[in-house]
């Protein structure tokens, strides 16, 4: 059982670690505010959720597990929230959204 619960682990935790990356490429390649801030929430969400969820699997019954559940709730529920908060505030003061060349929509 210890086996399975190392191998989920890691795969949790290496597929965390390559959202992190992509995210992190994302941040720096993409042309403009909103799609950088999509790479960020990818980010937030299936990076952090997936590598908290490799900690969940290693740490096992404990205290340390309720307190990363708790980790993970809030990461949850605070990041889109304040993912759309950034997009509105931007959208509100005028940031305007990447066009191709030749778009005039």
């Amino acid at each position: 059982m210890t086996e399975i619960l190392n191998l989920a682990s890691w795969v949790s935790l290496s597929l965390g670690g390559i959202f992190c990356l992509i995210g992190g490429l994302g941040l720096l390649r993409m042309p403009d505010f909103f799609t950088r801030l999509h790479a960020a929430s990818v980010i937030e969400t299936l990076g952090a959720g997936l590598l908290i969820l490799g900690m969940l699997f290693q740490s096992g019954l404990s205290l340390t597990s309720v307190k990363l559940i708790f980790i993970l709730l809030l990461i949850f529920f605070a990041s889109p929230t304040a993912t759309h908060a950034l997009a509105r505030a931007a959208k509100v003061k005028g940031i305007k959204y990447f066009q191709k060349e030749g778009d005039n929509d």
